[in-house]
């Protein structure tokens, strides 16, 4: 390992972490009706409560904003030309920033948007097929809840079956289980799997 990625290397990954504090809902709710997100509508700072107290436009920037978090974290390590591992552990310290962030009393978001931001870019075909199983998943439970988290926790799976090396999947498997992990309460108050 070159002196450069031993620095550069946790640098990114403390960066990614800092990345993920930034609450795109928090500050879209601030900025458009000067409110706190966490103390409207259920309470979370995700784009979905974001649509409900903001409306259209708050749901497309903090969805845009939290997406472009998890994207953000891998196109820097691909420009500054860190391993997959380093990608990967980014894309995994942006969500755990997002959902536990610092600047928040670590009271965060779920990391939805974030987690599809990130795998667009490692790998959209993969990401496509998982959106696909989504929507099929959704046609029949019609529960985003049940089929996004079906979904989430397949992504590391249909890398693999796709071509994805060993290491980037066990490296994607705290990601995605991340996601479904921070919405076990709505999950258990649903029922729906």
């Amino acid at each position: 390992m070159g002196m450069a990625v031993e620095i550069a290397g946790p640098l990114y990954l403390a960066v990614c972490y800092l990345i993920g504090n930034v609450m795109t809902g928090y500050l879209v709710a601030k900025l458009l009706k000067g409110v706190d997100l966490r103390k409207e509508g259920s309470g979370n700072i995700g784009a979905r409560n974001a649509g409900r107290v903001l409306g259209k436009a708050g749901f497309v920037l903090t969805l845009g904003g939290d997406a472009a978090k998890g994207a953000l974290a891998v196109l820097v390590a691909e420009y500054l030309d860190l391993s997959s591992t380093f990608q990967l552990l980014g894309f995994l310290a942006v969500l755990v920033g997002h959902c536990w962030p610092a600047v928040l009393k670590f009271h965060g978001g779920k990391g939805v948007a974030a987690f599809i931001g990130g795998i667009l870019i490692i790998d959209y075909k993969a990401a496509l097929v998982m959106a696909a199983i989504f929507l099929l998943l959704f046609a029949i439970k019609r529960s985003l809840t049940a089929a996004g988290l079906v979904s989430f926790g397949l992504y590391p799976i249909i890398f693999y079956l796709m071509g994805g090396g060993l290491l980037e999947v066990l490296l994607l498997i705290p990601s995605s289980l991340l996601v479904v992990w921070v919405q076990k309460e709505e999950l258990r108050e649903r029922m729906v799997l």
